[in-house]
């Protein structure tokens, strides 16, 4: 499995897809194969050659990508068609060359939710709207007396603790708050078991997502999932979630984050949020379901091996 220097000691949502495909895919057909997530090092023309782009496409690590950089690879796998058409556009790919093949989750088990409390749940990174939700949140708890929110948001997840300092002030008031927990950093496990436990996914997103594993997840846990229609999210979500107008004002970004937020917290028990949560969760179970991307992964990768591995020779700058 292709690693890298960035990548060995990191469990973001791009490892967790490589570590599912290994798993998934049969071994035979993978080790014919060079799939490789992101960043590009070495290439190895003795094999099949996929790129699997997670990134954005203005990201350093993709401008090898310019000048026709993309005829060193079989095929260019995009985690969205928003993120597919930005890179079409962007280094001017054909497409031909590209596949998109969405992201997959193994569904969250079916359980109770606790009536207690209404319990809303961030899990993104912090620099992806933690700063937003805080202080909506801390609004929003002076209006409700019935609701918590847990944080588990930490650079931790890559290997990179220093970034979080950035954001230690953010982590200090979520500390600091009697109604809210924060948690760092866990396992895939323990966070899926939070969710099961949670009733609101509040992300009020200002990173462009290219996908949401976050979101897949907490749309299968069943629930209410509140985030702006900004970049990929909108096509992750299907028109499932209570979706909004993005705006890139911060201000004016959070107070349509709160107006739609608070709605969601008033009309989490209705019966028609209850039974759309219901066909939620069996749509993406069954269209993000690994089970069945498996079978679109070996399809691919069947449809290259007749290609032939080597190209012609050009100068290839890998890095910037």
């Amino acid at each position: 499995m292709e690693t890298n220097e960035l990548s060995k000691n990191a469990m973001g949502g791009t490892e967790l897809m490589m570590n599912r495909l290994y798993e998934s895919v049969d071994k035979d057909l993978l080790d014919q194969c060079q799939i490789i997530p992101s960043r590009v090092r070495e290439l190895d023309e003795t094999k099949i050659r996929i790129l699997w782009q997670h990134d954005l496409p203005g990201d350093p690590e993709s401008e090898h990508l310019k000048n026709e950089g993309h005829n060193r690879f079989h095929k260019i796998v995009f985690v969205s068609n928003w993120q597919m058409q930005a890179y079409i556009n962007y280094y001017n790919i054909p497409w031909s060359k590209c596949v998109v093949m969405q992201n997959a989750i193994t569904p969250i088990e079916a359980h109770e939710k606790p009536k207690d409390k209404i319990k809303l749940i961030y899990t993104p990174t912090p620099h992806r709207g933690l700063q937003i939700l805080l202080p909506v949140f801390e609004k929003l708890s002076e209006e409700f007396d019935n609701i918590e929110l847990n944080v588990y948001s930490s650079f931790k997840l890559y290997g990179w603790e220093e970034r979080d300092e950035s954001f230690k002030e953010l982590f200090d008031r979520c500390k600091a708050h009697p109604k809210i927990n924060y948690h760092s950093t866990v396992s895939n496990e323990e966070l899926r078991k939070a969710l099961q436990q949670a009733h609101i996914f509040a992300y009020p997103s200002i990173w462009p997502e290219t996908s949401c594993l976050c979101l897949l997840e907490a749309m299968s846990a069943r629930l209410v999932c509140v985030h702006p229609n900004f970049a990929a999210l909108s096509e992750t979500a299907a028109n499932w979630s209570y979706m909004y107008q993005w705006n890139e004002n911060p201000s004016e970004h959070a107070g349509t984050f709160h107006m739609i937020l608070s709605d969601a917290i008033k009309s989490i028990n209705e019966p028609h949020v209850q039974n759309k949560l219901d066909f939620q969760k069996s749509y993406t179970d069954g269209f993000y379901n690994w089970e069945g991307r498996k079978h679109q992964w070996t399809a691919l990768i069947r449809s290259l091996l007749n290609q032939p591995k080597e190209f012609p020779k050009k100068q290839w700058v890998y890095r910037v």
